[in-house]
């Protein structure tokens, strides 16, 4: 891989590919660690990328494999079975430190992110992908691997769960 390519990438989807680590992992450190590795693996495999998707959905289908390496590498060790990683388990919810400074996230905000973890595996990395990061449904089928048909109707799923949680909550003051 040539080192301008390497560093246009790198320039180009950085933030973008950190942003999604860091709500997926909640955990800046981990996220930082986990874009590493994907710079590391973009190194091995450019020489494979076809172009058959975008430059961006090819790094964000690495970055969504490298969690779920770093996820399923946790639960193994934690639980000492080999199972198979499946999204829908709670391995996705972190209690770490939430992605923005949290003095910054209004209680609404706080409050959402909370509720998204409560979401299935599937609806929480949708809605990562297509409100955090700006992928479309396209986009996101493609890094996922579904149908557009899949992706809107968990994207569809998860925003009556989120509503129906959101609302359900007691309203501070009155308002």
């Amino acid at each position: 891989m040539d080192d301008s390519v390497f560093h246009r990438l790198y320039e180009q989807y950085h933030s973008d590919v950190f942003k999604f680590l860091i709500y997926l992992t909640r955990d800046r450190d981990l996220a930082e660690d986990l874009s590493h590795e994907v710079y590391v693996r973009v190194m091995r495999a450019y020489s494979g990328f076809e172009g058959k998707s975008s430059e961006k959905t090819w790094l964000f289908s690495i970055a969504k494999n490298v969690a779920i390496d770093h996820f399923r590498k946790n639960s193994v060790r934690r639980k000492h079975l080999f199972d198979k990683f499946d999204w829908e388990k709670s391995e996705l919810v972190s209690t770490g430190i939430l992605p923005d400074e949290s003095a910054v996230l209004n209680e609404e905000m706080k409050e959402l992110l909370h509720q998204l973890d409560l979401c299935t595996g599937d609806q929480k990395v949708v809605v990562i992908m297509r409100y955090f990061n700006d992928l479309s449904i396209a986009e996101t089928a493609e890094v996922l691997g579904w149908t557009e048909g899949k992706v809107k109707t968990t994207q569809h799923r998860a925003i009556k769960v989120l509503q129906r949680k959101m609302s359900a909550l007691p309203v501070e003051g009155g308002n």
